[in-house]
Parts: C-alpha cells; structure tokens; sequence
C-alpha cells in the first residue's frame, strides 16, 4: 500500500468519526473517544487531547501549590541559613518575602553562578539578583497563563487572591502536568505517586494503587477483602478486563477507564459524581 493511500485511508477514518460536527465539548470528547476506538488515535493521545481541553476550562486556583507549601525565603536571615535552606530544598526558584511582602525571586542557577564566581560575600549581593515577581490572580485561566509564560519566558508566577494576598504558587510545569501527566524529576519525591491532581476536581489514579490508598484518599470504604489494588477491584465490579471509557460509579464519585490493554486496565480518572449523574442514577434504581 502506498503513502497516499495510507494517508487518504486515515483521513477517511477521521472525516467518518466527525460527520456529524460537535455541537458541544461533551460532543467533541465522545467524537474524540470515538476515534481512539476505531484506532484512529491511542490512549496516550486522547488522554493529551483531553488535558488541552481541560486547560481551557481550568483556572489557576484548581492546580496551584497553596500557600502553606510554598518554599519561602526569609530576606532577614543571615546569608548563611538562606544559601543552606536553598541546598537543603533543591528547588530551582524561590520567592523572597521581608514581613509580609514579596521583595524578590531568587534563582538557584544565579545564586550558584555568584558563588562560582566569588560575587556573594553578603545580603546586599544576594539583594542584587532577586529577580522581579511576577503576580497572577488565582481566577485566571489556565490557557492564558501559559501562553502568558510562553510569550515572556518566564516559568513561575506567584498567585494572590481577590484582596492582593499571596495564596500560592503555579509553575509552567504544573500546567503542562495538566496536558501530559505527572512529570518527575530527580528531586520529586515518591510519595503518592499513584494518585495526581488534575484540573478542578478531576484525579488521575494508576490501576496499582492499593485499595487502602484509595479509600483513604477519597474518604471512601471499599471492601478491600474484594482485591488489593484499583484495578482488580474494577475488574471485579465489570465482570471482565475493563475497556478505555468505561464507567463505574462509587459512592459520589465517577471512576472512568482512561488507559488499557488487552489484559488489564492501567489509568483511571476519577471525579465527583455530578448532580444529573446523580439524579439518573436513582431513577435507573427504581
């Protein structure tokens, strides 16, 4: 077969899934899952596509590190205790707050070119490289903050909330987390892995999780004598390996394949169970 018959015989397929155009996002996700089940695109991709979705919908507030774990930098401590806090934590970028203020970002790579060079003898050295914040409000959508740090090259913003007070903290890789998944470094710690934070209310769950991990998550009492893990609870629940887009509701929450093979289920995403969701789940009941 040739490449142009290749290429028309794909197109074909894609122009069938949307003959009928999307009059809503709910219509353009299930075209979307349509075209992952006629292997059109993979799971890989639906879920990247469903992230971007997600992006445009989602604000800063529903992925920021809050307040509370913010990695601050007291600018009254001596030269030494700040450039230990710094190695101790390992982050790249640090706000500087004075009282209750913001005065400045501290960069790890300026701080450990300065010290290479012999430049930071004192506080007014350090002072001279704080870089300038940059403030965002918390309501701010996420597809406009990251086109924002695109177009000014800049990776972090500080979040405040409606009266100009600091409420937390977003980075560019928080949001593109939301479009690819969790993405680790060297210095990202293990624990909780099995369970991410997507936009809003939305979790990504891995099928490996134990049973006691999840229902201590969510606050739920899954009988964890039916399996050990997610997954084999799932399978247990569908009566067969469970397929990509398969739905299961526990309690208030809405547990939807996101990410399988033939033997097994791998992803799920997990979400509160909406009020018509509800509503119909009762009225299937009677």
């Amino acid at each position: 077969m040739s490449d142009s018959s290749s290429g028309s015989s794909w197109l074909e397929r894609l122009g069938k899934v949307f003959s009928d155009e999307p009059e809503s996002r709910e219509d353009l996700v299930e075209s979307l899952r349509e075209a992952h089940n006629e292997g059109i695109i993979d799971a890989d991709a639906l879920l990247m596509i469903q992230g971007v979705l997600q992006v445009s919908e989602a604000r800063v507030r529903d992925i920021m590190v809050p307040r509370p774990q913010i990695e601050l930098i007291d600018a009254t401590e001596p030269l030494d205790e700040i450039l230990e806090e710094m190695l101790e934590s390992s982050h790249s970028r640090y706000p500087v707050i004075e009282d209750t203020k913001i005065v400045g970002i501290l960069l790890a790579k300026d701080v450990f070119r300065a010290v290479v060079k012999g430049q930071l003898q004192s506080k007014e050295d350090l002072q001279a490289i704080y870089r300038e914040p940059v403030f965002v409000p918390e309501s701010k959508r996420l597809n406009v903050l990251l086109r924002d740090f695109k177009e000014s090259r800049n990776h972090m913003a500080l979040v405040v909330d409606e009266y100009g007070e600091l409420a937390g903290l977003v980075t560019i890789e928080d949001v593109i987390e939301q479009i690819v998944g969790d993405i680790e470094d060297e210095h990202d710690e293990e624990e909780n892995d099995n369970i991410q934070k997507r936009a809003g209310e939305i979790y990504s769950v891995n099928a490996i999780t134990p049973l006691d991990e999840f229902n201590g998550f969510f606050n739920l009492d899954i009988d964890e004598d039916l399996s050990e893990t997610l997954g084999g609870y799932m399978a247990v629940q569908f009566g067969h390996v469970p397929a990509v887009d398969e739905e299961f509701v526990v309690d208030k929450l809405v547990i939807r394949v996101t990410k399988a093979s033939e033997r097994r289920a791998e992803l799920f995403e997990v979400r509160p169970l909406k009020e018509d969701e509800a509503e119909q789940a009762v009225e299937q009941a009677i």
